[in-house]
């Protein structure tokens, strides 16, 4: 817009005056939109301060935070050091005896407990080879008594009369013998299991044991020391030299397993798959 003269002012001329009017109020309404924090009322400035801090403002609230804990720190200290701060020296050596006897009494119960934990794991392992060794005991007394299969080493013989039937004597003979040599299980003609109370009797045409009719050749299995009960049989006037000498014939075979599986009262019993 082109400069005008003052006196070339005209106070009808509008086109002028108003725009500059307009430009002053603009400047006047922004002047006052921004004010300086000293005219603003307190409850303003604070919450400016508190949504807009300054950095000022920012380093001294953690100049004050640091403050705040270092006195809670020492204030604590203060208290813990404090407890023992009015004991005299000699309440202060009372109390590390009694510390020092609370120790030692602690040690002494500890000791006491882990003697007791391994005397009761010594008494429970003594427990626990009896029990094996009854459980042992019992299994050789079921086996003698022929209520149990048994399957071991031994031997096993096989007696053939000649013409003439076998005496009874020579059976019970036979038996005897091979008990006294160790034998811990005898079965004939895998059928009859010989106990202590097996009876013999002469038969039609062989023999009775326990009631059961066996006929030759008489096969006698029996689980013990192979060599031993194989000597046991074979000594001077034995079983073995008297059943040659009455024409029969009297054969040991020794065996590394053999199988026992007649118990006293019938055959043992099997189980189903």
């Amino acid at each position: 817009m082109p400069e005008r003269d003052a006196g070339d002012w005209n106070p009808d001329d509008t086109s002028i005056r108003l725009p500059a009017i307009s430009e002053q109020r603009g400047r006047l309404a922004a002047f006052r939109e921004v004010r300086p924090l000293r005219e603003l009322k307190p409850r303003e400035r604070m919450r400016r301060s508190l949504t807009k801090p300054s950095r000022r403002q920012l380093v001294v609230g953690v100049l004050l935070a640091l403050l705040g804990f270092g006195a809670v720190t020492q204030v604590h200290s203060n208290e813990v050091s404090r407890d023992y701060a009015g004991y005299r020296q000699q309440e202060l050596i009372d109390l590390l005896e009694g510390l020092s006897v609370a120790t030692e009494r602690s040690r002494r119960e500890v000791d006491k407990l882990e003697s007791t934990k391994a005397r009761l794991e010594s008494d429970s392992t003594a427990r626990q080879a009896a029990l094996t060794q009854a459980d042992e005991r019992a299994e050789q007394l079921a086996i003698l008594a022929g209520q149990l299969p048994v399957v071991g080493p031994g031997i096993r013989i096989t007696l053939t009369p000649g013409e003439s039937q076998l005496p009874l004597d020579l059976m019970l003979d036979l038996v005897q013998e091979l008990r006294t040599a160790g034998a811990e299980a005898i079965e004939l003609n895998d059928r009859v299991r010989v106990v202590a109370q097996t009876s013999f009797e002469v038969g039609g045409i062989g023999v009775l044991v326990d009631g059961t009719a066996l006929e030759a050749p008489y096969v006698v299995e029996v689980i013990g020391n192979p060599r031993t009960l194989a000597e046991g049989v074979a000594f001077s006037r034995g079983p073995q030299e008297r059943t040659i000498a009455l024409g029969g014939s009297f054969e040991v075979a020794q065996s590394d397993r053999l199988v026992i599986e007649s118990v006293r009262g019938g055959r043992a019993p099997t189980s189903s798959p």
